[in-house]
């Protein structure tokens, strides 16, 4: 079995009203992880995602590119405890 992580990001540049959200819980629930997503009053993102190792990595490393729309301009990320999570869910 997969070692668990997880990590936790906050994604700035011009990332609301491009669907980064709805992008981001797309990639992380096609990887298999569980976490949410959610925009924050300084115009970035934030994400936790948990499930796999090298499928964190490949989710955190999504966000440094994002969707089409997007111009990330910095990503920050943060390796927590894992919480067990389950599902994936956008975080009004």
């Amino acid at each position: 079995m997969a070692e668990l992580a997880r990590t936790r990001v906050v994604v700035t540049g011009i990332v609301q009203g491009v669907f980064f959200r709805a992008a981001t819980a797309e990639t992380a629930r096609g990887l298999g992880l569980a976490g949410w997503v959610r925009n924050l009053p300084d115009g970035g993102v934030e994400a936790v995602f948990e499930g796999p190792r090298g499928a964190v990595a490949s989710a955190v490393a999504w966000c440094r590119t994002g969707p089409p729309r997007a111009v990330v301009e910095r990503v920050e990320a943060l390796d927590e405890e894992p919480e067990r999570l389950t599902g994936f869910g956008v975080r009004y």
